[in-house]
């Protein structure tokens, strides 16, 4: 006896009902098994990264590759700050700013900051790591310490040193307590002394942040490095030189490039030392500064020939860290 089994007919108008697979351009667009995955990555679609970074790329676009591109456009004009009416000028904002003497004061402010900050920022961070290391007792407390004026607002900063540096402040009142000097030192009114002062808040406020960056690398630093110089009768000095200071090169690089563009961007501590003109006659403006002093002023400012200025700076600050990579890549080889 043979047994036929039927397919069952669907009763009509019960098509919809019954089960089946999604149509092929649905199941591209919804989560699903792909073919020839495994895992995880068999419910992943190609969108499905481009959906998380979405709103990181908008951001980027919208805060970052627009105002660059906008700023580009606007150095070939002659737009005000407030807006209105702005007419093509072509290259006339990049040749006045060749012939501008104030153009290139500030240029060499900045250049001149960058020169003296960046090297000390890149070793006295490295120098203070190094003894904050060692796990002693209390040794958290200093680290804290240390770390404490990374926290504080440049501008509550700032204030604190005007108060410290003025003429009446507390340094130039216990100088002349101890006898050392006879009248205030002008820290305030000087212009190479405010230019000095402000490196010196600059690497004041930074010295904690990039200290942690080297704790971090001299945690990649075999011991047993040390431990073997100094059973050949190395110091420390010797050991510091030897072993240290190439342990963290990658390290060390990072710091001078970072130290470096932030020192091609300060404005907070000449304005706040050297109050709205940036120091006597706008002696110590540094490119920032200049650029809103130029671009930026409601009654005399030319935002075209600010964004000039603005894309010189990052023509600056590019070749730094075009050469800051060379360097690194050279070390590396």
């Amino acid at each position: 006896m043979t047994v036929q089994i039927t397919k069952p007919v669907p009763v009509p108008g019960t098509e919809a009902s019954v089960p089946g697979p999604a149509p092929s351009r649905l199941r591209a667009l919804l989560p699903g098994p792909s073919a020839g995955a495994n895992g995880a990555a068999m419910y992943r679609r190609w969108w499905l990264p481009w959906l998380w970074t979405a709103p990181a790329i908008v951001c980027a676009v919208v805060f970052g590759v627009f105002p660059f591109l906008n700023t580009v456009l606007l150095s070939f004009t002659n737009a005000k700050p407030l807006g209105g009416a702005a007419s093509f000028v072509g290259l006339d904002n990049y040749t006045r700013m060749l012939d501008d003497s104030d153009f290139w004061l500030a240029t060499r402010n900045s250049i001149l900051y960058a020169v003296i900050v960046v090297p000390l920022m890149v070793l006295l961070p490295l120098m203070l790591a190094v003894l904050v290391e060692k796990n002693l007792p209390g040794i958290g407390f200093f680290r804290s310490a240390f770390y404490t004026p990374v926290l504080a607002s440049s501008v509550v900063v700032g204030l604190s040193w005007q108060w410290l540096l003025a003429d009446d402040g507390l340094v130039n009142t216990w100088l002349e307590k101890a006898h050392l000097i006879r009248s205030a030192i002008p820290f305030l009114s000087d212009s190479w002394l405010i230019l000095l002062s402000a490196m010196g808040l600059t690497l004041w406020k930074g010295l904690g942040w990039y200290m942690v960056f080297y704790l971090a690398a001299l945690g990649n630093v075999p011991k047993e490095l040390h431990e073997a110089a100094q059973m050949d009768g190395a110091g420390a000095v010797r050991r510091f030189w030897h072993i240290t200071i190439p342990g963290v090169r990658q390290a060390m690089m990072l710091v001078g490039t970072l130290t470096g563009i932030g020192s091609l961007r300060v404005f907070t501590e000449i304005y706040m030392l050297g109050s709205s003109t940036g120091g006597p006659g706008g002696a110590d403006r540094t490119l920032p500064f200049y650029i809103r002093d130029v671009g930026l002023d409601p009654i005399t400012g030319n935002a075209g020939y600010g964004s000039a200025v603005s894309v010189a700076l990052f023509l600056l600050t590019l070749g730094l860290t075009l050469l800051a990579q060379r360097l690194t890549k050279e070390d590396e080889s």
